[in-house]
């Protein structure tokens, strides 16, 4: 690529913590955060939950959505960056390219509960759960006038969002983008998932025999992308869609591994210059075999590889940027990678995989990442993140 594309520091909240020093302290931690066990959401049943639990801040009127008030909790954390992004150019030519699956669907969900003879309660207005909120909330919140995106393609929305700002950019639309991904909790997703028998009642186990399904989580993630030098480039992305089957991933793999191929050769790296991968690990009976498979066919000399989702809970539309932003943490820091938390009960019908134990550091912070995301529909994506030299 001959005009790199940068991505900044982001700002993170999600269940790891409310700040991104608080995040990656917990992410490379050798004791694991735990999930919260609650019934808010499935009422007579417990179950672990990547719940927020930072205080956010206040909204008033149609934007003052849970999920609006998650991504303002991290676009406050890079605030400097902002500043000066908005100074250094016209605000038609800065971009919002956000992922989501629920948007304010929560606050629709209690606005019906409290509904009463005479209507809905004042404070709820209906585009709180428009799909499009995010990005026009944020875009009204900065003043900005460029193009703003909601993207919305299930557990892969976020990645897809930073390839999306990643084309905006070179097709010379925008000179920065605000791109990144915004889910919160509620009933419809975590029934949903449930009615599906896709829920563990206890801490998802990626990658283990035992494994028996996810968590729900949710999180927002925001970064500034632009061709200004930084820290990291978004080196390569690949894309792609098998469609093989409404809800479950093909079962070779087939849409994963061409993803992943696709990625690196857009970041024009060998396999063996990948030193982490970072695993979309739903901790499924399906996903976990379809990528095993997809990984290892790839990868001959298997990286340190991890999945994150026992820490955070799969927060859907917003875990491609979060893992996106891990992998950041990953390249910036001092060799420590992302642990795989689990049982260690190994599935031999599963390819082997090299996952990270607690404590696990490499002599020094790795120069290459892969961050895979796969959806509902056989939508896959996979990043490459490159440490900038």
């Amino acid at each position: 690529m001959t005009n790199p594309t940068y991505l900044h520091k982001p700002g993170i909240v999600c269940a790891l913590g409310e700040t991104t020093n608080q995040v990656a302290e917990a992410l490379m931690a050798a004791q694991p955060t735990p999930l919260t066990v609650t019934e808010a959401y499935t009422p007579g049943r417990a179950l672990p939950l990547g719940v927020v639990m930072a205080e956010l801040p206040v909204q008033k009127g149609q934007h003052a959505s849970r999920n609006n008030r998650l991504l303002l909790k991290a676009v406050e954390q890079i605030k400097p960056q902002l500043d000066r992004v908005l100074k250094k150019h016209a605000h038609h030519r800065i971009g919002v390219v956000l992922g989501t699956s629920t948007s304010g669907i929560g606050d629709a969900e209690r606005a019906f509960a409290e509904e009463r003879p005479e209507g809905l309660p004042s404070w709820y207005h209906y585009s709180m759960q428009e799909v499009g909120a995010p990005a026009q909330f944020l875009a009204h919140h900065l003043g900005l006038s460029g193009p703003a995106t909601t993207i919305s393609t299930a557990c892969s929305s976020s990645a897809k969002a930073l390839a999306s700002a990643r084309r905006l950019l070179e097709a010379g639309v925008c000179d920065a983008v605000i791109c990144g991904g915004v889910d919160s909790l509620c009933q419809l997703t975590v029934n949903g998932f449930d009615a599906l028998d896709s829920i563990s009642a206890s801490t998802c186990n990626p990658m283990s025999r035992n494994r028996d399904g996810i968590n729900i989580g949710e999180a927002a993630v925001v970064f500034v992308m632009s061709h200004e030098p930084g820290p990291v480039t978004l080196a390569g992305v690949g894309e792609s869609s098998d469609a093989h089957h409404i809800s479950a991933p093909h079962p070779e793999g087939l849409g994963a591994l061409n993803a992943i191929n696709t990625a690196l050769e857009d970041a024009d790296l060998r396999p063996e210059q990948i030193g982490y991968i970072n695993l979309h690990g739903t901790a499924t009976p399906q996903n976990d075999s379809m990528e095993s498979l997809a990984v290892s066919q790839v990868f001959e000399a298997m990286p340190p590889c991890s999945a994150t989702k026992p820490q955070t809970g799969h927060t859907l539309g917003a875990a491609g940027a979060l893992e996106a932003a891990f992998c950041w943490l990953t390249l910036v820091g001092d060799g420590h990678l992302p642990v795989h938390w689990w049982d260690g009960e190994k599935d031999e019908q599963l390819p082997e995989l090299k996952l990270v134990t607690p404590g696990q550091a490499l002599s020094a912070a790795p120069e290459n990442v892969l961050s895979n995301s796969f959806a509902f529909g056989g939508n896959n994506i996979a990043l490459v993140l490159s440490a900038t030299t």
